[in-house]
């Protein structure tokens, strides 16, 4: 059996109740591993045109880059630079730039006055590109309507109902993330990895088309793991799962794990744009009864998932004044 299976989330929506019993229970299957390719209705033409606006935005120089910093936010809006964010199992910081942006909700919801660190108003460099903050806040509703979308395949397969994630990501902290790996040679000194060994924090994650190959997904079972390049059909989308989802699956719904190294055959730099989905803050991570069994006792405490999202952003090196490395 294929690592990584193949499934059609229109099927999911549109099909009887076999093909849609079918989707799930392929999912279910690939998420063993934590990845799974899905065919979708996302624009390839906007997935263009945020990609050229990317690219200039990130040819730019460093000086120009650097007025869309947002301090305080944690990596959670506006532009990183490089050798910043760290693999939690590593002390050597990822080769890569980003650019980060979401969903802003009006000032006084009472999701941003209880979490006005996780709620920032949205910086983006629409100075250095005009036009690009229309095209990437198209982009982020598209992914993001994919991923909710997506997520109802999940809860139908860990016994919950379709609707299950559908409160929990409303207003949810969902980051969209441009990534500019610069080609390898440039990288000081050695000993670099584009990005290190992990596991995202969120629910899902979903990741259309990058640029060029490196994306690697580690599979088998604890003491037979080994990396297997992720190379979805064309105008796919990979989804990955991420911790929180491990969390309230009880394990059930392992974390992803994976990294991105330079593939030989193709040098150079690399651009991908992915996409966490988060639940709001004050959501309560706790696992789903269906998923705790005499065979699979309860694992995980409950706890809040802006909390446990604090706790990740300390271990990956993004608090601004807490640099591990």
């Amino acid at each position: 059996m294929n690592e990584i299976l193949d499934v059609d989330l229109i099927t999911f929506e549109s099909g009887t109740d076999a093909q849609r019993r079918a989707v799930v229970d392929g999912v279910m299957s690939s998420l063993r591993n934590g990845f799974v390719y899905t065919s979708t209705d996302l624009s390839e033409d906007l997935l263009d045109t945020a990609y050229g606006m990317l690219q200039q935005f990130f040819s730019l120089p460093v000086e120009e880059k650097r007025k869309a910093v947002a301090p305080g936010t944690h990596g959670q809006t506006g532009y990183t630079g490089l050798l910043v964010e760290t693999a939690a199992v590593s002390d050597v910081p990822d080769w890569k730039e980003m650019l980060n942006w979401g969903d802003e909700v009006p000032l006084g919801h009472p999701l941003q006055t209880k979490y006005p660190a996780r709620y920032p108003r949205r910086l983006l460099p629409e100075e250095q590109v005009p036009g690009i903050t229309e095209v990437l806040h198209a982009f982020h509703q598209r992914v993001l309507d994919v991923q909710r979308r997506f997520l109802r395949i999940i809860a139908l397969g860990i016994g919950c109902h379709e609707s299950f994630f559908d409160t929990m990501t409303t207003d949810g902290t969902t980051l969209t993330r441009a990534i500019h790996y610069p080609a390898m040679d440039l990288a000081p000194g050695g000993g670099h990895v584009w990005a290190g060994e992990h596991a995202d924090i969120n629910l899902i994650t979903a990741l259309p088309r990058a640029t060029a190959r490196g994306l690697q997904v580690k599979v088998g079972e604890p003491g037979d793991q080994r990396w297997i390049d992720a190379v979805p059909p064309d105008r796919h989308v990979i989804v990955n799962t991420g911790i929180m989802l491990e969390h309230l699956t009880n394990g059930v719904i392992p974390s992803g794990i994976h990294r991105v190294v330079a593939d030989p055959a193709q040098p150079g730099d690399r651009y991908s744009v992915v996409q966490f989905a988060h639940p709001t803050p004050w959501t309560i991570l706790s696992p789903v009864p269906t998923c705790v069994t005499p065979d699979n006792p309860q694992r995980f405490a409950p706890i809040e998932a802006g909390d446990r999202l604090d706790q990740v952003l300390y271990e990956i090196n993004l608090i601004e004044d807490a640099r591990r490395v």
